[in-house]
């Protein structure tokens, strides 16, 4: 009868099959031919080492480094993967993923379009109740809605540079008109603030007068950090 594998044997072997993973996920169905008990165990201790990241019981988050910091789980991969719905990064995962800070949620946080908080998501931050227009963006487009509602608070770089970072996003074929209409369920300010932000990275002026009319002309925004963009005071930053 042969001995049973010893349980530092088991460790390593669970490790070195993690980290040929990077930027995806492992659950405990993924290492069916080691011993169950040694397995949540060993990932266990990898979460709390911060080798990875616990997203739901028994589902762990491999990630990679990056020249921005380690990978974080978006939003498309996990309601992928345990069929969630739409989900996008917000705060520092959303800031993170544009390339806007180094910095990263060690919980992960997201905005969802539904009405309660998925379960599945153990500790990470969820803000819900998001509109169903979101369904249609990127997880990019989303991560840029979010920012602005943060008024870029989460940004590490300056206003010129955060421009430079998302222009690409709003001069995409389609995307400005998907974040457009998006936007028209977000606060005012985040109009204001996406449409200073368009007019900057020369998006057409004719793509911009729709969302200039949904503001009140006796309102002013608070742009916080946006507030340095050129045209800032035509989209009636406070």
């Amino acid at each position: 009868m042969g001995r049973a594998p010893h349980k530092a044997g088991i460790a390593a072997t669970l490790r070195r099959r993690v980290r040929s993973v990077q930027d995806g996920f492992v659950s405990y169905s993924d290492f069916r031919d080691l011993p169950a008990p040694a397995v949540a165990q060993a990932l266990s201790r990898l979460a709390r080492d911060h080798e990875i990241q616990r997203v739901a019981k028994g589902l762990y988050y491999v990630p990679r480094q990056t020249v921005f910091g380690s990978s974080v789980p978006t939003g498309p991969d996990i309601a992928a993967y345990a069929a969630l719905g739409t989900l996008h990064p917000a705060g520092l995962s959303a800031a993170n993923i544009l390339g806007l800070t180094t910095q990263n949620s060690t919980r992960g946080e997201f905005a969802s379009t539904r009405a309660s908080r998925p379960k599945v998501l153990g500790t990470a931050r969820v803000h819900t109740g998001r509109d169903r227009s979101r369904d249609a963006l990127t997880d990019r487009e989303g991560a840029l809605l979010e920012v602005l509602r943060d008024r870029a608070s989460t940004a590490d770089l300056d206003v010129g540079a955060i421009k430079r970072r998302l222009a690409p996003l709003l001069k995409a074929r389609d995307g400005f008109a998907r974040l457009r209409n998006a936007a028209l369920h977000e606060p005012p300010r985040v109009r204001a603030m996406l449409g200073a932000l368009a007019e900057d990275s020369g998006v057409p002026t004719k793509h911009l007068t729709g969302l200039k009319r949904t503001l009140s002309p006796y309102s002013t925004y608070d742009f916080g950090r946006l507030k340095a963009l050129r045209s800032a005071d035509e989209w009636q930053a406070e």
